[in-house]
Parts: C-alpha cells; sequence; structure tokens
C-alpha cells in the first residue's frame, strides 16, 4: 500500500497563481489566506445542525427547556383561572388529566409498582372498545394504574374511560377529582353512550367483590355479575379486550373484615391489614409490588344481530369466556412471576 500523502489544511495558499479549485474555496471578503465553506456548511465545515449543537451550551438549552415549561404551566393557569378549558357532558377534562393527574400517577405507576404492558397492540387505535380487567387491592389503585398504562404505552395516545361505582361519587373531593379524569358512573346507558362516540371504556365486573375479597382468595375471580357489559358491548357493536393485572392482590393483604366499622362508615368492608389500622396513616401505604397488566386478544361483537343483546345465553357464554380468558391469563403471569416485589 503506498505511503499517504498529507496535505496542510493552508496548502492552497502555497500554490503559485493558485487553482481554480482553490480559488473558488477563497472567500472575496477575507484576503487570500481565507477558505470559505462549502455549500450547505459553516464556520470549519460543520453542517448547520451540529454547528447549532456546539454554539449552543447545555446550560442555555436546559434554561430554554424550563422557560418553556414555566411558560406552558402560566398559561395553563390562566385557563384554569379564566375558564378556558374544555369538559365533556360527563365532566371529563383531558387537559387537566394530561397535564396534572397523569404527571403525578406516573411515578408512582412507573418507579413504585414499576408496571409492565404487555398487549398493548390489542385495543384498537380508534372506534370504540370495552377493557374487561379483574379488580383487587383492597383500594382501587389498579383502575387508576390501567388509566396510566393505556394513556403512556398505546401508539395511538388512547384514553381511558373507567365505570365507578356509585360510592366513588358519592365522596367529597374523590368525586370531582373521578369525572375530571374520565371516569363516569358505572351505568349500561352511559357506557354505551361513550362507546358510540368511540372511546375505549374500562370495567371491572367484580366490582367491591373483587377488591373486598380476604388475602386468602387472591387472583380467583369472584362473579360477574349477569353479563351487563356483554348486552354493553354487543349494542355498540365494539370489541371486547380482556385484561389481566398481577400485582395489585399483594399491596395491601386484606387478612380480616370489620363488618361494624364498615357499617358505621357506609362502606362495603373495613379493611385489616398486617399495617392497617395498627400504624396509622403509615399503615395505608400501599407495599411496592411489581405489577404486570397483559390486554388479551379481542373478543369481537360486530358479528351478532341486532337481538343478540337480548339472548341471556349468548350473555352468559361470552361473559364466562372472557372471565375464563382472564383467569387463564392470570395464572399464566403468576406461573411467569419470580417475586412479588421483582
Amino acid at each position: 500500500m503506498a505511503d499517504a500523502k498529507v496535505i496542510p489544511f493552508d496548502d492552497d495558499r502555497s500554490r503559485a497563481g493558485g487553482s481554480p479549485r482553490a480559488a473558488r474555496r477563497r472567500s472575496p471578503g477575507r484576503g487570500n489566506g481565507s477558505v470559505s465553506a462549502l455549500p450547505g456548511q459553516l464556520d470549519g465545515g460543520l453542517p448547520p445542525e451540529e454547528l447549532e449543537e456546539a454554539t449552543v451550551a447545555p446550560e442555555d438549552v436546559e434554561r430554554g427547556g424550563w422557560d418553556r415549561r414555566i411558560a406552558g404551566g402560566l398559561a395553563f393557569l390562566r385557563r384554569r383561572v379564566t375558564g378556558e378549558y374544555d369538559v365533556d357532558e360527563f365532566g371529563y377534562d383531558k387537559e387537566l388529566t394530561d397535564q396534572v393527574l397523569m404527571s403525578v400517577l406516573r411515578p408512582v405507576y412507573e418507579k413504585y409498582f414499576r408496571v409492565e404492558v404487555k398487549g398493548i397492540e390489542n385495543i384498537p387505535s380508534d372506534g370504540g372498545a370495552l377493557i374487561v380487567s379483574n379488580h383487587s387491592g383492597t383500594l382501587p389503585l389498579d383502575g387508576l394504574m390501567l388509566q396510566v398504562a393505556v394513556h403512556d404505552n398505546h401508539p395511538a395516545g388512547r384514553h381511558l374511560r373507567l365505570l365507578a361505582a356509585d360510592l366513588v361519587f358519592m365522596l367529597p373531593v374523590v368525586n370531582e377529582l373521578a369525572r375530571k379524569a374520565g371516569h363516569t358512573l358505572a351505568c349500561a346507558e352511559d357506557a354505551e353512550r361513550l362507546l358510540r362516540q368511540g372511546e375505549v371504556v374500562g370495567v371491572m365486573p367484580e366490582g367491591f367483590k373483587g377488591i373486598g375479597k380476604p388475602f386468602g382468595e387472591r387472583y380467583k375471580l369472584q362473579r360477574f355479575g349477569r353479563g351487563g357489559f356483554v348486552s354493553t358491548a354487543l349494542r355498540a357493536g365494539v370489541p371486547i379486550v380482556p385484561c389481566s393485572i398481577v400485582g395489585a392482590e399483594e399491596i395491601y393483604p386484606m387478612i380480616g373484615n370489620s363488618k361494624t366499622l364498615a357499617r358505621l362508615l357506609g362502606t362495603p368492608y373495613f379493611p385489616i391489614t398486617p399495617t392497617f389500622p395498627w400504624l396509622g396513616p403509615l399503615g395505608a401505604v400501599p407495599l411496592p409490588t411489581k405489577w404486570t397488566i397483559q390486554f388479551g386478544e379481542p373478543i369481537s361483537t360486530d358479528g351478532y344481530p341486532v337481538e343478540a343483546a337480548e339472548d341471556p345465553m349468548l350473555m352468559f357464554n361470552l361473559t364466562d369466556q372472557v372471565r375464563e380468558q382472564i383467569q387463564h391469563t392470570l395464572y399464566k403471569l403468576l406461573v411467569q412471576r419470580r417475586s412479588v416485589f421483582f
């Protein structure tokens, strides 16, 4: 291989008369010793995008990011004060949910429960869909984590509208936050209207029987009611997406239930756990379990006739199919799980 010849950068100045190529590279305004930039390049041959990165200090970039965040926050507060924001007929505030509520829940979702999501592609990119999930955990944190999972992981950025029990809308503060986050009363009329509007709706048919069951019955699905969610999906003509959540059962191991206190407080149950009520407010902190949320293959309903929604046998069969699919997936995820906390 021949030896490479090194040509100094200023070699064109030592050439007698200069070549036409060197003459083209000389800048008329800089004198004979300067070299102008080639087309598409600036100062020393750097492309424009690299030049911008090289000339902007990191602290300036960070300062600009904070400036934008502050400006966005002030604009958000101005819209809140002046009332220049939109809510739908159910009270759903999309801007508040995206910018505030999701931001509050996201650290719990990502850092505390370290939720792993599988099968998110089974939720359609557009149109209505009914997500049916198991329910557990003494307090309904699984519904909130499910909402974050859909919001942050779906390629189309879809929002989950959860159907909640009456008790949620009877509690002060919780009532308002639930409506702002897109939750609505668990009734067939509201659910069907949302589905026909093309929303993704979530329902947990176990209800209080699911979240209030003893720790010894964890991951054993309770009764799914009379199949009202199947009837709603049939009338709206939307697919049913079974969903299995592992990890929520262990956040508050319920070892007892004080029925007397439950009656006095007007709640379905009063949980007793290894830490609550013995440790007071500290006992209400959930255990940092590792969660997995898996969305199963959707069950199509658009092939059934209109009168199918009134067929009790069909509703029973579809309800049982959804329940069995969720239960089977729960068992499979439990076998694959290495530890409750890792």
